[in-house]
């Protein structure tokens, strides 16, 4: 259900649609909670907490301020607000008044992606190279939440999929360099990896090779690929040995020996606890 609302309050004119999901999308899906635009006619105020929600806004003219967690935040046009609003926020025009186009959503998941959101560096606001990729999709949320499309819950799914890849993409501090510095440097170990992944390949080995502290390399890889070094090799090695297991008739041994899991089991097990069943009957299944 939704509802289109109107507002012509002295200080805003806004056009926005409240909108209700569905309860499938509500406990399955990333769900649409409202959207709409705004004109400032006057200089104003709005604060709010406690909502179970995460805002995203987009400055589309003029200027104007955040404050959030402890901080307040100078907008001006083309600039981004992502945040969670469980905590205290309020955003206030300045004199030079301002438009905004937002949408307010939710979903199970929304905790653990606007974390690593942070962890990535991700700040309240952003500046984007392209602010019209961001201004599109607002507008294609607005025309979804509108519509009578009977798989528009899914529709909504898709787009705010896409909205939080592109805040992801947006998610790095550029203003901290030693930080950019060192996860460009990742780049390189990952290549590596990719490339030597059925070798031994050892933490120290990766230091020495590149120069970045082990326990620092463990962090902040996992930060940026969401796995551990060790699970981002295994799971290199098991797609590699499904692709032999498919495709060849080398036996298990063999397979295990090719991708770098050679001993007495031990490539089973590992293949076993990552795909739920034996190297053998994974075979079966596909011939």
């Amino acid at each position: 259900m939704q509802e289109l609302f109107l507002n012509s309050e002295a200080s805003v004119q806004s056009d926005r649609i409240l909108y209700t999901p569905s309860l499938f999308a509500r406990s399955a899906l990333l769900n649409l909670q409202e959207v709409g635009s705004l004109k400032a006619r006057s200089p104003h105020t709005s604060t709010r907490s406690g909502l179970t929600s995460y805002l995203y806004f987009l400055v589309l003219d003029g200027e104007g301020s955040l404050t959030y967690e402890g901080r307040q935040y100078k907008l001006k046009q083309g600039d981004c607000v992502f945040i969670d609003c469980q905590k205290p926020y309020s955003h206030s025009t300045s004199e030079n008044l301002w438009s905004l186009a937002w949408c307010h959503f939710y979903g199970t998941s929304m905790t653990a992606i606007y974390e690593k959101y942070k962890e990535r560096g991700g700040l309240p606001i952003f500046h984007p190279e392209n602010s019209k990729v961001f201004e599109e999709l607002l507008k294609q949320l607005y025309k979804l939440a509108g519509s009578s499309d009977y798989i528009r819950d899914m529709r909504i799914n898709e787009s705010l999929s896409t909205l939080l890849t592109l805040l992801m993409q947006e998610s790095w501090n550029p203003d901290n360099s030693a930080i950019s510095k060192k996860r460009m440097e990742l780049v390189s170990v990952k290549n590596y990896m990719d490339e030597h992944y059925v070798e031994k390949i050892t933490l120290d080995d990766l230091e020495a090779q590149f120069f970045i502290n082990k326990y620092y390399l463990l962090k902040i890889f996992k930060e940026t690929y969401g796995v551990t070094i060790s699970s981002y090799l295994i799971s290199r090695r098991i797609t590699r040995a499904k692709q032999l297991l498919r495709f060849t008739q080398m036996t298990i041994d063999e397979v295990g020996c090719a991708v770098g899991m050679d001993g007495a089991g031990y490539f089973s097990r590992m293949f076993k606890k990552s795909e739920g069943i034996s190297p053998k009957k994974y075979r079966k299944q596909w011939q």
